[in-house]
């Protein structure tokens, strides 16, 4: 557990000093995030203490969490490895530092160009469906690879709270659904035909899914690899990759559930992934870094409509995109600070935190009560160190923010470190467009 008051004294003072350096500031630096590195360390020794140590146990960082490289970096450095879904995560995961044995390699939509790539390199591969491992089969005949290959089951232990997070159901668009009339057949099939084919690979999805579920999900995976290896030989099956996706509590500062209790859980429902019989690798993303980064944002303006106050401030759609659009699975808590950081007093006013963008949702948090806002003032959006400002929406072309990162010393000291630098809001990205011809041996030709 995270003791609140000193998680929250922690960001305070983190806060103040970016406001004392100029890192934020209301004329020129109007909204940054944070990244406290000294918290991703701690994050990340509790998940190696909470599983086998040892080179059996390999923990995948999910690149899509948090794809800014210098971050991959730190992570790397603490003997992580890298979980990627894109050939653009991948080249990040490189320029990383990672070692390609150290990458695992998983997306429903692999391209040739992308499995060449992967296999090339030596990349763990994790194949979705039947017609990827028939394409891998293709680019391996006739040579050899040093990548381990796997293939993703489904295996349809149901939903959590999140549809959207939820990649265990049913119908989920992800792997090869175990119960379905001639799956468990063909798989074993692949397994006999494909000598290359020694992983399992499953994942029941993250955010709103309970953990019994995910474990009844690794166990399910579990069980399918010893079916494998009875049906075709001990050693068939080497490894399972048990995903991710372990819930963050968005709603305050303790970190619950913790790694320790999920690797409990996983002990009664899986005791065959602890035997020593299979590698392991986890992909855990969102709850190694959300509790580790926080967002922080200058207050524009201030006014009220209809009886309830309204503080405008620069944090909104363009980087809390799942909590404007969805607010109800996505809640952030938020603080109110004074101009210099200091949390901010007075007795608590139900008020709207609205985003800069242009459209009435662009609301971080509705009806919220916190000391009453006025310009000048920060608000800060703990937790959102994962998936909020490392994949910004551009939408009214708003600036990416700056993000830093953050150690402080055993003498209270803040040291910044600049990992992403913002956007310039009037230099035009290549993103804008620009008119240029396209030679016509260049583009598709159609007969």
């Amino acid at each position: 557990m995270t003791d609140r008051t000193d998680a929250a004294a922690r960001r305070e003072h983190i806060l103040r000093a970016a406001v004392r350096q100029g890192l934020l500031d209301p004329e020129r630096s109007l909204l940054a995030g944070f990244v406290d590195l000294d918290g991703v360390a701690r994050t990340v020794g509790t998940l190696h203490a909470a599983f086998p140590a040892g080179p059996r146990v390999l923990h995948a960082f999910a690149a899509k969490a948090n794809c800014l490289v210098p971050v991959l970096a730190e992570l790397e450095r603490h003997g992580m490895g890298c979980e990627v879904a894109t050939g653009g995560e991948l080249a990040r995961a490189l320029a990383a530092g990672f070692p390609p044995h150290r990458i695992v390699f998983d997306s429903p939509a692999k391209t040739r160009a992308e499995l060449r790539w992967a296999l090339d390199l030596g990349v763990t591969v994790n194949a979705d469906n039947f017609q990827e491992l028939a394409r891998i089969g293709e680019l391996l005949a006739g040579r050899a690879t040093a990548s381990r290959i796997g293939v993703r089951v489904n295996t349809q232990v149901g939903g959590g709270a999140i549809a959207a997070m939820s990649t265990a159901t049913r119908t989920s668009k992800f792997g090869i659904p175990l119960s379905d009339p001639g799956s468990r057949r063909d798989l074993l099939r692949a397994f006999r035909t494909h000598p290359w084919l020694t992983w399992v690979h499953t994942h029941a999805g993250s955010q709103g899914c309970p953990l019994d579920l995910m474990a009844r999900g690794v166990a399910e995976a579990v069980a399918f690899a010893d079916e494998v290896n009875d049906v075709l030989g001990p050693r068939r099956v080497t490894g399972i990759d048990i995903g991710g996706g372990l819930p963050v509590n968005f709603a305050g500062e303790e970190i619950t559930p913790d790694f320790a209790t999920y690797a409990r859980l996983l002990r009664t429902h899986a005791p065959g992934l602890f035997s020593g019989r299979y590698e392991i690798v986890t992909e855990f993303g969102r709850a190694i870094l959300a509790k580790n980064g926080f967002l922080a944002a200058y207050v524009e303006y201030t006014k009220s409509a209809g009886g309830r106050p309204i503080a405008l401030t620069h944090a909104g759609v363009q980087v809390a995109t799942r909590t404007v659009f969805d607010p109800e699975s996505w809640p952030l808590r938020i603080t109110a600070h004074d101009p210099h950081g200091r949390v901010k007093q007075g007795s608590p006013v139900r008020q709207d935190i609205a985003g800069p963008a242009c459209f009435t949702g662009d609301l971080l948090a509705r009806d919220r009560a916190l000391p009453l806002l006025e310009p000048g003032d920060l608000v800060v959006l703990p937790d959102t160190g994962a998936y909020y400002f490392s994949t910004p929406f551009h939408y009214n072309s708003l600036p990416e923010p700056a993000v830093y990162g953050v150690r402080t010393g055993e003498d209270g000291r803040v040291d910044f470190t600049l990992v992403r630098p913002a956007q310039d809001p009037h230099a035009l990205p290549d993103s804008a467009g620009r008119a240029v011809p396209v030679p016509p041996s260049r583009g598709l030709v159609r007969r």
